[in-house]
């Protein structure tokens, strides 16, 4: 970093920061997160200008020779850093089971690094982290909208054993691709009754939650007393 800043110097670092950090926060505002531009903006500036101070600082941390200490102004951007945990620990919330807002968090710290790179000076670096970015931001995102995602259902299962039995009822899940994860048999010689609980995976297409049909059609089968599952 240069010792000595003049305005040019400073306007273009903020410059950049506004426009790649703005880019980023533009794609999280549109999907509605918790910290939409305004936030990541504001994130982003706050590490930029703490660097652009350390890098006007640095010209100010001659020790004198009457003192025993000097000031480490690295320490500020390393400070910024770790309030945005903080911030970033707001952002994530638990719904049900499920964790939401990571990706938010990790872009309010991605972005600090960001502000930091062009706040020091390092253009070309703090360039390749805005592209970086927002191909993982964005054009990742339309890609996973199209990848199949894993699902989980939990089947417990009855059934008479002479319409059919345990090892044709596990052909029957195998055949209609579905990955049997857990598999608990038990069955009563004199009733002939058996009782299936069972973990299945699958993929399907994102959105898509509900059942397979192909498993729909295998718990029709004649014999089957009792269906439930859970996904």
């Amino acid at each position: 970093m240069p010792l000595n800043l003049d305005w040019t110097d400073i306007a273009l670092r903020l410059a950049l920061t506004l426009v790649a950090c703005g880019i980023l926060g533009l794609e999280r505002g549109e999907a509605d997160r918790a910290a939409g531009m305004r936030t990541i903006l504001l994130v982003a500036l706050a590490a930029c200008f703490a660097m652009i101070e350390a890098n006007m600082l640095m010209s100010t941390t001659v020790k004198p020779d009457a003192f025993f200490t000097t000031f480490d102004v690295m320490r500020l951007p390393l400070g910024i850093l770790t309030g945005v945990g903080f911030i970033g620990a707001g952002a994530i919330l638990r719904r049900d089971d499920r964790i939401i807002g990571l990706t938010t968090a990790a872009t309010l710290w991605f972005v600090t690094v960001i502000g930091i790179c062009f706040g020091g000076g390092q253009l070309i670096l703090g360039g390749a982290a805005s592209v970086l970015g927002f191909f993982i931001l964005h054009i990742l995102k339309i890609l996973e909208r199209h990848l199949p995602r894993a699902r989980v259902l939990r089947l417990h299962i009855a059934w008479q054993l002479e319409q059919m039995s345990e090892a044709e009822l596990r052909a029957k899940l195998e055949q209609a691709g579905l990955r049997i994860a857990e598999w608990r048999f038990s069955h009563d010689l004199t009733t002939q009754r058996a009782e299936l609980q069972s973990t299945l995976h699958w993929r399907a297409r994102p959105g898509l939650y509900d059942v397979p049909a192909s498993l729909r059609e295998i718990v029709r089968q004649p014999g089957i007393t009792k269906v439930d599952w859970a996904l």
